[in-house]
């Protein structure tokens, strides 16, 4: 009697989200350069505090919204910080706000200009 033996295939494992995947109207954040990692979703209107894994660590982002939304960030002290975020802007490497960004909105929230 011979046992039958069934090999497990692996999966592919669900790829993670580039700029072209972005939904109209939204703008992604990722934690790490190139788009990688769990992607924090924004939509306009209003502000959205970002979420723990990209609070502070935003490496990438591509904005897919029809109007420029701004990366905001509150600092300790001092003022409160905007960058503008275009439509159909990405980056692959955001050095410059990776470590500032806290949250988006739609518009500057009386924020100085960074």
């Amino acid at each position: 009697m011979s046992a039958l033996v069934i090999a497990a295939t692996p999966s592919a494992a669900p790829s993670a989200p580039t700029p072209a995947d972005v939904p109209a109207g939204h703008v992604y954040f990722w934690p790490d350069p190139n788009q990688t990692g769990t992607a924090f979703d924004y939509a306009p209107p209003g502000y959205k505090e970002a979420d723990a894994q990209v609070m502070r660590h935003a490496y990438s982002f591509a904005s897919k919204a029809t109007a420029t939304v701004y990366a905001i960030s509150r600092p300790s002290s001092g003022p409160c910080l905007y960058r503008p975020i275009l439509p159909e802007e990405y980056s692959t490497n955001w050095v410059a706000w990776a470590t500032k960004f806290d949250g988006v909105s739609d518009t500057t929230m009386g924020c100085a200009a960074d």
